[in-house]
């Protein structure tokens, strides 16, 4: 397995190309802001073919470079239909204009392909089965990426911004939701194994043993209390 992924944008975005091995086909995950010269940098390092995009969300900072990568490529994404309006529309997204400047770098819009997946939808690309968990909280359409334990990975959790190395996402922003990410931490992350690794929207990797363990928002889902209002990363 082979999973390049790397910081991009203003709000440090991680976005992921993932692949059963170098010289495959592979998946982009999140192309946010100014994500598009890493993921060729990337595709062209590991010699990869790009086969499809997904996303965790519809978020500016996760989807800015949606329209040129599967432009480039001619591939599709792959979006949960809540957040699809996002992509033409962030503004709306965040409740407020983003600002002049930075608007006058993105090319909002969808792709010429979009494809929605539901809860529980499994998606057969590049030769892995990506398991999507609808997991509302921080925008309606959030969703995370399950990929299976395998003779040479853990299992993974590509967690958007639902879970991340010591908190969680914000959910001061219209379509999120305290209580939904909440029940989505409790519905979709408690019942993993602790040896899952998850590849957030931002920040480091962890895993779910260490987040169950000092996460104190998984902690107090866990123990069936509600939680604080959680710090702002990223969108």
């Amino acid at each position: 397995m082979l999973i390049a992924g790397f910081p991009a944008g203003a709000w440090g975005t991680n976005c992921y190309l993932v692949a059963p091995a170098a010289g495959e086909e592979c998946v982009i995950i999140d192309p946010g802001h100014q994500a598009a010269q890493g993921v060729e940098e990337a595709l062209a390092k590991h010699r990869l073919k790009p086969v499809a995009v997904v996303l965790t969300h519809g978020h500016i900072d996760h989807v800015a470079s949606v329209v040129p990568v599967c432009g480039a490529h001619d591939v599709p994404a792959w979006i949960h239909p809540e957040d699809r309006y996002m992509m033409s529309d962030p503004e709306k997204a965040l409740g407020r204009s983003i600002g002049m400047p930075l608007m006058g770098e993105l090319t909002v819009g969808e792709p010429d392909d979009v494809r929605e997946m539901a809860d529980g939808a499994r998606l057969e690309l590049a030769g892995m089965e990506l398991t999507v968990a609808h997991a509302p909280g921080h925008t309606k359409g959030s969703v995370t990426f399950g990929l299976p334990e395998a003779a040479d990975i853990p299992p993974i959790l590509f967690s958007g911004d639902l879970l991340f190395a010591g908190s969680i996402g914000r959910t001061d922003l219209p379509g999120g939701d305290m209580a939904e990410m909440l029940d989505s931490l409790a519905r979709v992350c408690l019942p993993l194994d602790d040896s899952t690794v998850v590849l957030s929207g931002h920040g480091p990797q962890t895993t779910i043993g260490q987040e169950r363990a000092t996460n104190p928002y998984l902690r107090q889902v866990a123990a069936g209390q509600g939680a604080p209002q959680a710090p702002r990363r990223g969108m």
